[in-house]
């Protein structure tokens, strides 16, 4: 397996699972992950696992900038993915 291919699957693993510790925290009232975080992993390789926990969890479903920013963020990625691939 390429490099490349386990950096993405580690970052949306990693999506995935902040989705469900933050939604867990959120139902304690404990300290929550901050919001940038999110976007971070989704810009770092990570828009998939973190659009699928968003909607696993029912965690973030609310906020407009969740529901259009994450799926923008992987739009992007997929058209640059798609430009370097037909270089």
């Amino acid at each position: 397996m390429c490099a490349a291919a386990v950096w993405l699957l580690a970052a949306n693993v990693c999506g995935f699972i902040l989705m469900g510790v933050d939604k867990s925290r959120a139902k304690r009232d404990a300290w929550r992950i901050p919001e940038k975080n999110f976007f971070l992993t989704a810009l770092l390789g990570g828009s998939v696992g973190t659009i699928m926990g968003m909607f696993f969890f029912h965690h973030k479903t609310k906020h407009w900038y969740f529901r259009l920013g994450l799926p923008a963020i992987f739009l992007v990625q997929l058209a640059a993915a798609l430009w370097l691939l037909n270089r």
